[in-house]
């Protein structure tokens, strides 16, 4: 119980409180102003989750930083990668992927030979 008191008081004195409480209350700003459903936020959350999975997994597109937004079951990628080949790719794993209603390829190809 001592060690308890003396860790909470730790805490309390360092400041971290303000930080734990700050992010939970800047997280549930953040939903706040989202204006999609909890239910779709969460689908797609998964949606984005399962696509960055399949590309972990991919031996053509794992090398590349690939962002993945979902917004309503629609996709949007970005980032850049080395050949049309691991652009094309990133969008049919995404295409194929459950719940996804449309891709946004916004992929650029970069030429790294130069």
């Amino acid at each position: 119980m001592r060690w308890t008191i003396i860790l909470l008081s730790v805490f309390v004195l360092s400041g971290c409180t303000a930080l734990a409480v700050g992010g939970a209350a800047a997280a549930g700003y953040q939903l706040g102003k989202d204006e999609r459903e909890p239910g779709v936020v969460a689908s797609d959350g998964a949606i984005t989750t399962k696509i960055k999975g399949k590309y972990v997994a991919d031996s053509i597109v794992s090398v590349f930083n690939i962002s993945v937004r979902t917004w309503e079951g629609t996709v949007t990628l970005g980032g850049t990668v080395g050949s049309y080949l691991a652009r094309e790719q990133a969008e049919a794993l995404a295409k194929e992927t459950s719940g996804v209603k449309a891709v946004n390829n916004q992929i650029i190809v970069e030429d790294k030979s130069q």
